[in-house]
């Protein structure tokens, strides 16, 4: 199955997953080039990557949004959001051993249309636009080396879930996406115990 049917798919977890999963839905089907930045609206993926005892998980210090954030990024035409995830995760943080856990259809853990306003990033304007994001579940070893990749965040750290609600500055990310991310996560403990 490709993307588009992975998304068709998936069971919305709750109302901001239902709305965004229309959008997202809509792009794939009517903008030929969502995959690539150029669109207004553009595929992305991030990968929300926990330790095995998924009690901790890995953030790093986002220089454009000036916060503890997720990590993830564009599509730049590639269909595999899957690959571009663990692509970014290894970029970003230097870890290259995490796998991806089941979570829905191809591997998605969950659906968001994120607003990013416009900024500078190395040296040229970026117009404001919308990431028409999929989300990954990835699980990591906690004692694998991390670093920093420079010019895209200048931390890395592993913290506990509830630490990673505390030490992002953006609200709406803090409420209603890492809640949702950590919520979902209780759900998958509780289903397997």
């Amino acid at each position: 199955m490709g993307i588009y049917e992975d998304i068709t798919a998936y069971e919305p977890f709750n109302e901001q997953e239902r709305a965004d999963k229309k959008t997202i839905l809509h792009a794939l089907e009517s903008d030929p080039g969502c995959f690539e930045r150029s669109s207004q609206a553009h595929m992305t993926c991030s990968i929300w990557t926990v330790d095995t005892a998924m009690e901790r998980t890995l953030l790093v210090y986002h220089d454009i949004y000036d916060s503890w954030s997720w990590i993830g990024g564009h599509a730049d035409g590639e269909r595999d959001l899957t690959c571009v995830a663990l692509r970014e995760l290894e970029e970003e943080t230097g870890v290259a051993n995490a796998r991806l856990a089941p979570c829905g259809p191809g591997g998605i853990l969950s659906l968001e249309v994120l607003t990013v306003d416009g900024h500078e990033k190395r040296g040229a304007y970026v117009g404001s636009h919308l990431h028409l994001n999929v989300t990954y579940l990835a699980i990591a070893d906690e004692r694998d080396p991390i670093r920093c990749a420079p010019g895209e965040n200048s931390g890395v750290a592993w913290m506990p879930l509830e630490e990673a609600l505390a030490r992002s500055s953006e609200p709406w990310m803090r409420g209603r996406i890492y809640r949702k991310l950590i919520d979902k996560l209780a759900a998958m403990k509780a289903a397997d115990a």
